[in-house]
């Protein structure tokens, strides 16, 4: 005889099943869990500014949820939510009624709520910030972490992972941020210094590779072996208040592979590709300059992914674009900054460039922005410059480029026998810009070997090298530590520390008694050449004319409403003398010639004057 069970009894047969039918349904259907928001993007905006921003949040379980704002001033234009659950836009009108303070959004799916805040602040004064950059002023590049240690407590960060912080290893940290800059503003202001250019200071991955600031993991923070976001506006407040202006390094192409990004997009195509399924770059953009170009000769450069490994951003993205818009927005507001240095510009389409710049000029009237343009041909450097529509019938907007060209010729006719006519040919083509006048100049960065290295270890060539940067037309652009001719070959070898910068150093190179004879003679050298620019408007504002070129010197003029100088490059190794004629050129009405700085006497007989070259020298003279 069996036992009694369900199925001698119909009514617990039926009841049974009920309950295995809604057990099941509830496995197939079953409710996620509730809603959660890890991060908010930016993590603050500003009263009386732009609007609406776009916030991003991230976080578990969004993909059903309601989102709403209770805030005087602020409203929800619109939300899009990502069918991933783990990120949603929100669009924040914000009125010109709104007042500061945190600004909670309410976020409510069917299986709970949660919320999250973004801090509504007062915009700070504009006195002072966003002073933009011009003809009077040199730059000053700097990597933060190569320059000077002025808080040992953030070398070893939490997260850090071992070998992160390590003096010895190349590609390592070695202990430089923002503080260690602020204390050595004094040091920039007397070597006559006006702006930083410092290359990324947002967050990296706390390994040993992300030194360098290019490999971006948080676009709103500060990388933590630099410091904080206080740090940062301690460093910008102190640098304008010693009359020094500050340049953010930008990267709107590319962030890092430890960005969340890499694993998790925010939105469908927000990077080209994937991690696991990407194109690799060739580097090769001039096919942009060219208007018989097919898209597929550079889409490798647009849309490829920087050493294989670097995340390429989708700026055609509508989404990803106005990310990338307001977060420059931030990083101008948060800091009071100058301007941008706008790292790989190439690589980056140009209707992107075109809104963001302009968007930044419109909101900041003095907005300065320089662009890497990495190649030594002026027709395709030229092409990316704004002020002109190129035949795509674009204007990117850019201010400037940095002229690549310009480094290369004086690279080849200093430290490598090419005739002086080089440096000309360059300056020939100054037709393909509309503003060749603000072209930023420079004989070394962080890219690239150091000049004195390329020059053989020669200082005279590096002298005459900065000599040329000095007094050629442009924006001057120093490499830290060309000062005191610093060595190195190819990166990472030419990011060596500055010395005296961290603590053990043997010596102090921000001191005259810690540099070596020929750091000092170098030092006093570039501090004289740029008093000199700021005595004489001509080599800040005046226009360059050719007087004669040779294979060995070149002299050219600098001309200005109340100035005329006269420069003579000599690249020749012994002295000699020569006779210019003076016929047809912008000085044949001079009546003689001053010195300016160390330069020979200049007899001037008629329209003939007689020179007396001294080898590897440039000679600024008084035009009367």
């Amino acid at each position: 005889m069996s036992e009694p069970g369900f199925s001698s009894n119909p009514r617990r047969l039926v009841i049974l099943v009920v309950v295995i039918a809604v057990l099941s349904l509830s496995s197939l259907a079953a409710p996620v869990g509730a809603p959660q928001v890890t991060k908010v993007e930016p993590p603050n905006w500003w009263t009386n500014f732009v609007s609406p921003v776009m916030v991003l949040l991230y976080g578990e379980n969004l993909g059903d949820a309601n989102i709403s704002v209770l805030h005087p001033g602020v409203k929800i234009e619109k939300t899009l939510l990502q069918s991933d659950g783990k990120h949603a836009f929100v669009w924040l009108n914000i009125t010109k009624t709104a007042k500061p303070g945190n600004v909670t959004l309410s976020v409510k799916t069917p299986t709970g709520t949660t919320s999250a805040e973004i801090a509504l602040l007062q915009r700070a004064p504009q006195t002072g910030r966003f002073q933009g950059v011009n003809r009077d002023d040199v730059i000053y590049l700097i990597m933060p972490d190569r320059f000077a240690d002025g808080d040992p407590s953030n070398n070893m960060p939490k997260g850090a992972t071992p070998g992160t912080y390590d003096r010895e290893a190349a590609k390592a940290y070695h202990g430089g941020d923002l503080k260690g800059i602020q204390d050595h503003l004094p040091y920039l202001k007397d070597l006559g210094v006006t702006t930083l250019w410092l290359n990324p200071i947002f967050d990296n991955d706390n390994s040993s590779e992300g030194y360098h600031g290019y490999s971006g993991s948080d676009l709103y923070a500060v990388e933590d072996h630099f410091g904080t976001v206080q740090d940062f506006q301690q460093l910008v407040a102190a640098a304008h208040q010693q009359g020094i202006k500050i340049l953010l390094d930008m990267v709107p192409n590319h962030v890092g592979p430890k960005h969340p990004w890499a694993t998790s997009q925010p939105a469908p195509n927000w990077l080209h590709g994937t991690t696991a399924s990407h194109i690799n770059t060739d580097y090769e953009y001039p096919p942009v300059t060219d208007p018989h170009a097919v898209e597929k000769n550079y889409r490798s450069a647009l849309d490829g992914w920087f050493a294989d490994k670097l995340p390429d951003l989708a700026q055609e993205n509508s989404l990803t674009a106005e990310y990338l818009q307001q977060n420059a927005y931030w990083w101008m507001e948060i800091g009071g900054v100058d301007g941008f240095r706008i790292d790989t510009f190439p690589y980056v389409p140009r209707t992107f460039w075109t809104k963001y710049l302009q968007n930044l000029q419109t909101t900041y009237p003095n907005f300065f922005a320089v662009g890497e343009v990495y190649n030594s041909d002026p027709t395709v450097v030229s092409y990316f410059a704004g002020g002109q529509k190129g035949f795509d019938g674009i204007d990117t907007h850019l201010t400037t480029p940095f002229d690549f060209p310009m480094n290369s010729a004086i690279r080849e006719v200093v430290n490598h026998g090419a005739p002086a006519k080089k440096i000309v040919d360059v300056l020939r083509q100054d037709r393909l810009y509309p503003h060749p006048e603000l072209l930023v100049t420079f004989i070394g960065n962080h890219d690239m070997k150091r000049f004195v290295t390329d020059a053989g270890g020669s200082t005279a060539k590096l002298k005459l090298g900065l000599s040329l940067l000095a007094t050629l037309r442009g924006i001057p652009q120093l490499y830290s530590g060309d000062e005191i001719a610093m060595a190195g070959g190819e990166d990472p070898d030419n990011r060596r520390d500055f010395p005296g910068g961290f603590p053990g150093d043997q010596r102090n190179a921000f001191t005259p008694g810690g540099r070596t004879p020929d750091e000092q003679d170098v030092y006093a050298h570039v501090q004289g050449l740029l008093k000199l620019r700021r005595d004489h408007p001509a080599l800040r504002i005046g226009d360059q004319k050719h007087v004669v070129v040779t294979d060995d010197f070149y002299v050219f003029t600098r001309e200005s409403s109340g100035e005329r100088l006269m420069v003579v490059f000599y690249k020749g190794d012994t002295g000699k003398s020569v006779t210019v004629d003076l016929t047809d050129t912008t000085i044949a009405d001079a009546k003689g010639f001053l010195p300016v700085n160390s330069a020979a006497e200049a007899r001037l007989q008629g329209t003939q004057l007689q020179l007396q070259l001294v080898p590897q020298t440039v000679a600024i003279y008084l035009v009367k």
